[in-house]
């Protein structure tokens, strides 16, 4: 290891190194391509920190002066390139290193900038960088190490494309690090197209993963997985906490929730600002805020000194998903809690993530308001403040308090303080069993009857069911299977039961409503059911269409003719006059003189002369108005005339 590393570490106060960085740090390993797959919070970013630096540095303790990247560290969210990029700032420094972040979410000028004055180690999201590379921003001519940090995050994103493209660009001459917390099929697949013989590097065993973390799967009745969230928060009451959720709106709607009942909480999900996430997340370093509820991509690789607490509000979506969460607490050594909120309807899922991830978890219910103040008054007496000395600013204030009051006076008064600043814990409703049933025995020694009215007659085992019961004196353990056929339907009685149901029926075994009941020598036969079934009572039966009278389509060109819809009526309008009445049939002698206006003795109109030679005839609707074809007086070929010709071409059809 070089000395300006090595000093680093110590001024950190790093006195051994975690399995992974050891493991990536054996001499045969200088410079080799490897796959390394560990748990997530094992110090993986100090890990391949540490890997890479004798390829960047060769035999020299420092870096020469910054130029074109010599390293790409790329992370799948900007939240994960920020902290690789501050744990490598302080790695890096007493080596003379010059760090530089392309990150989606920050101003690309102000990157380009930085790019252009040159720097060692670029830390990047897939995104960005690919941008930088197809604008001509970076030079990657020089590099010599790459490395993919979760990588399988990173495909799971759809970075899949980027990536292949920025290796691509990428020397082939270069150390190429996958690090991913699991290997499926995809990364292997990755790593074999651009990595050169990779070593591959397992840390954990996957049934040793998260042995710091205890998995809590808490039942809940469903009105009160909210309530339940409240109230384990309250009962661990862990520096920094998150709470997973599924949705941006379950997000905001938890964050406000939880804000509006005095927990200090941010807020992390997809919507917000790469500043407004980044304050988010100093807010829980620095201790102003103590809760944080984010999505799963807005808190991928985020690493919180004290997060002692996962809840998952909503349960992820897969065994991977569901490490990654828990993941976040239980690092370096440190102890940490996962809580499942298991609502019923939820809880065969639960079961199923639990199983997948080969994790076993402790089963019980969220804790109560009782648990919660037990809670309180135990963490009130162990607090170490009762045994410290009263220092000279603190005396006065003591004798005068001690003069005042009593002891028990001083001491409600502490409790009533305390309370004023916590919140109040929920009172949760008993959680129901409903959900899960138990298993019916099987039913045993039994025997078959049949009973008139089948699907013919609409039988059905909801109403069959409770007429057995109340005629044959039976409760519904004493019948198990029903099953309904055409014309009979048959049930099975216990054996013990069945002399008592015939007797109870009588000699003639009628049932309800005339039905005849008869012992059945052997169980229906199994088949297809038949679903014909009469008509409903003053249904009328339906007769389909008659075969062979469908009309014929003319496929054509021609516009159908439009028909006009009647305008309504307006209320204030005027009556309209009645038309005179016409004689059925042609009429021969009605003249246009007739008409008010026409000038007595007028010729009737005989068109426009200078038509079309050859043109057929209008003939026109017989009955019509008088004109030269009998009907429609006007141009032949007006568009109402050959509306009213289409029309009728139809209709002779």
């Amino acid at each position: 290891m070089k000395k300006a590393l090595a000093d680093a570490l110590e001024a950190r106060g790093y006195d051994t190194l975690t399995p992974v960085q050891q493991a990536v740090l054996e001499p045969e390993l200088d410079g080799v391509d490897m796959l390394v797959s560990a748990q997530t919070g094992s110090g993986k970013t100090l890990g391949f920190g540490l890997a890479i630096a004798p390829t960047l540095l060769g035999t020299a303790e420092h870096f020469p002066d910054a130029g074109a990247p010599l390293a790409l560290i790329i992370a799948p969210t900007r939240e994960l390139a920020m902290q690789v990029k501050r744990e490598l700032d302080w790695l890096y420094d007493k080596a003379g290193a010059v760090m530089a972040s392309t990150v989606g979410g920050m101003d690309m000028r102000d990157e380009r900038r930085t790019l252009a004055r040159g720097a060692h180690v670029v830390v990047a999201t897939p995104g960005r960088l690919r941008d930088h590379i197809t604008r001509g921003s970076i030079d990657l001519t020089e590099i010599r190490a790459v490395v993919l940090d979760e990588a399988d995050e990173m495909l799971d994103l759809g970075f899949r494309e980027d990536l292949e493209f920025i290796l691509g660009e990428c020397p082939e001459a270069r150390q190429t690090l996958l690090f991913s917390a699991t290997v499926p099929a995809a990364i292997a697949k990755l790593a074999e197209s651009y990595q050169q013989e990779a070593v591959r590097v397992a840390t954990v065993n996957a049934r040793e993963q998260h042995a710091d973390i205890e998995y809590h799967a808490l039942d809940v009745s469903p009105r009160d997985a909210e309530n339940a969230i409240i109230n384990v928060l309250r009962f661990h009451e862990a520096p920094n906490a998150i709470v997973f959720c599924n949705t941006r709106a379950m997000v905001n709607r938890l964050t406000t929730r939880l804000s509006n009942r005095g927990f200090s909480v941010v807020a992390l999900s997809g919507e917000l600002s790469q500043a407004e996430r980044t304050h988010a997340l100093q807010a829980m370093r620095d201790g102003r805020a103590r809760v944080c509820v984010a999505t799963d991509v807005a808190a991928r690789g985020i690493d919180l000194p004290n997060l002692d607490l996962v809840i998952h509000a909503e349960l992820p979506t897969g065994s991977d998903t569901l490490l990654h969460r828990s993941g976040r607490t239980g690092r370096a050594g440190r102890k940490g809690v996962s809580a499942l909120i298991v609502p019923p309807s939820a809880k065969k899922k639960a079961q199923r993530l639990l199983g997948w991830a080969k994790l076993s978890a402790t089963w019980g219910v969220a804790p109560s308001a009782d648990a919660v103040r037990d809670k309180d008054r135990e963490r009130m007496l162990a607090d170490p403040a009762w045994h410290e000395e009263i220092t000279e600013d603190e005396e006065q204030a003591v004798n005068d308090l001690a003069t005042r009051f009593t002891p028990q006076q001083l001491a409600a008064g502490y409790l009533r303080l305390k309370a004023e600043r916590q919140t109040a814990p929920e009172d949760l409703s008993a959680v129901s069993s409903k959900h899960t049933p138990d298993p019916r025995p099987e039913f045993g020694p039994s025997v078959w009857f049949a009973i008139q009215g089948g699907r013919s007659a609409h039988q059905d085992p909801r109403r069959l069911l409770p007429m057995l019961c109340k005629v044959g004196g039976l409760t519904r353990d004493d019948i198990g299977a029903i099953r309904i056929r055409d014309e009979e339907s048959y049930f099975q009685i216990a054996d013990v039961k069945a002399s008592a149901f015939e007797k109870a029926l009588g000699p003639d075994m009628i049932g309800e409503d005339g039905l005849t009941i008869r012992r059945s020598d052997a169980p229906p036969a199994q088949g297809k059911p038949s679903y014909d079934r009469a008509p409903r009572p003053g249904s009328k039966p339906y007769q389909g269409k008659p075969q062979g009278t469908t009309k014929p389509v003319e496929w054509n060109d021609d516009p159908a003719p439009r028909t006009r819809k009647p305008k309504p009526e307006h209320p204030n309008a005027k009556p309209r006059k009645p038309h005179a009445e016409r004689p059925e049939g042609v009429v021969e002698d009605f003249k246009r003189s007739s008409k008010p206006g026409n000038k007595p003795g007028a010729k009737p109109w005989q068109g426009k002369p200078g038509g079309k030679p050859g043109g057929k005839p209008f003939k026109g609707k017989p009955g019509g108005k008088p004109g030269t074809g009998g009907t429609p007086v006007g141009k032949p070929n007006s568009k109402k005339n050959k509306a009213r010709a289409a029309a009728k071409k139809a209709g002779e059809s």
